[in-house]
């Protein structure tokens, strides 16, 4: 039987801070902004059964 993958990543110190900082309040750009509206509009019109 295969191996299960094991999927995970740990932050410590630095990067973890900054990391918890971005998630409290992330900033986008405006590019990133219009995927993002896109993605959702297409999500939307999209019938998932």
């Amino acid at each position: 039987m295969a191996k299960p993958i094991e999927l995970g990543l740990v932050l410590e110190g630095e990067d973890a801070r900054r990391f918890d900082k971005y998630m409290e309040n992330p900033d986008y750009t405006e590019r990133g902004l219009k995927l993002i509206r896109s993605a959702a509009e297409r999500a939307n019109r999209t019938k998932i059964e």
